[in-house]
């Protein structure tokens, strides 16, 4: 009896892992604050529980599906090589399968439970993931991460539409604020693994351009990142405490990015990788408590 309870956790384990949760969390603290500014303050507990909800199984189903998908390549790099399709602990018909469950439930439980648009955003960015970014871009340009990295921008434009059922301005800003961030991001992670990449055949920029070039456009696209999140300003009408971080941890971004393009033989990219994801979360903390407190 024991056993068979332990053998059903490790089960629960494989197949919530292939959901990746911890991208999860990063994509649902860019929905929040989003749902936060369309409101003007906190929207119902409820919304904001059902959007969340629905976006973890969206994301959940386009991680998996991912996984199934590129379990040939995840076999050879080492980051990836006990996941669970991988490994055998899995099958690869099963695992496609939980990801199309996950979806269709993400939809439907959308479209019941917040606005229909909410729901048709969260599945466009599921099949984008998928299709643009998992099946045709990854394997076949350098700018893979560029352009597919627009499905991860989805977030905010779902949980604004949550609230007013359609999309704004200040919405597509905060998905332009994502796309920009997104190949910095990748691209410092993409220079620590890139012997992973380059043998699984993933050409990824630092494979197929060299680890300057991919300083060099980390640089560009950190200073490009800093002007577009000060138009979410305007956009959104936020006041002094959205600036006030939007401008500093900019900077930082800026910063480290520069550091890491002079002086690369002592700025692991890692740092900038994880200043990062901090950067992305203090930015979007940041507009949905300018849109409560100053209104």
């Amino acid at each position: 009896m024991t056993f068979a309870r332990s053998d059903f956790a490790a089960t629960v384990r494989n197949y919530v892992s292939l959901t990746k949760p911890r991208i999860i969390s990063l994509l649902l603290v860019t929905t929040v604050p989003a749902m936060v500014v369309a409101q003007r303050g906190w929207p119902s507990t409820w919304l904001v529980l059902a959007t969340v909800i629905g976006g973890t199984l969206s994301a959940g189903g386009a991680n998996t599906i991912n996984c199934w998908y590129d379990r040939d390549i995840d076999a050879v790099m080492r980051r990836t090589q006990r996941r669970p399709l991988v490994t055998g602990e899995i099958e690869p018909a099963h695992g496609l399968a939980f990801g199309i469950v996950l979806g269709v439930v993400a939809f439907v439980f959308m479209w019941a439970t917040t606005t229909l648009a909410a729901a048709l955003l969260s599945l466009a960015g599921l099949l984008f993931y998928v299709f643009i970014y998992t099946m045709w871009l990854k394997r076949r340009t350098p700018q893979n991460i560029v352009i597919g990295g627009a499905a991860g921008a989805f977030p905010p434009l779902a949980g604004w539409a949550a609230v007013t059922g359609d999309v704004s301005f200040a919405a597509i800003v905060m998905f332009a604020i994502i796309f920009f961030w997104t190949p910095p991001h990748f691209w410092a992670l993409a220079l620590r693994i890139e012997g992973d990449y380059a043998e699984a055949g993933v050409p990824m920029l630092p494979v197929t351009n060299g680890d300057a070039y991919t300083r060099l456009q980390i640089l560009v696209y950190s200073a490009l990142l800093v002007p577009i999140t000060l138009a979410l300003g305007p956009a959104a009408d936020l006041g002094w405490i959205y600036y006030g971080t939007a401008i500093v941890t900019g900077l930082l971004f800026v910063w480290y990015a520069f550091q890491l393009f002079r002086r690369p033989e002592t700025t692991p990219p890692i740092r900038l990788y994880k200043y990062s994801l901090l950067y992305l979360a203090l930015v979007f903390i940041a507009m949905g408590l300018d849109a409560a407190i100053l209104g």
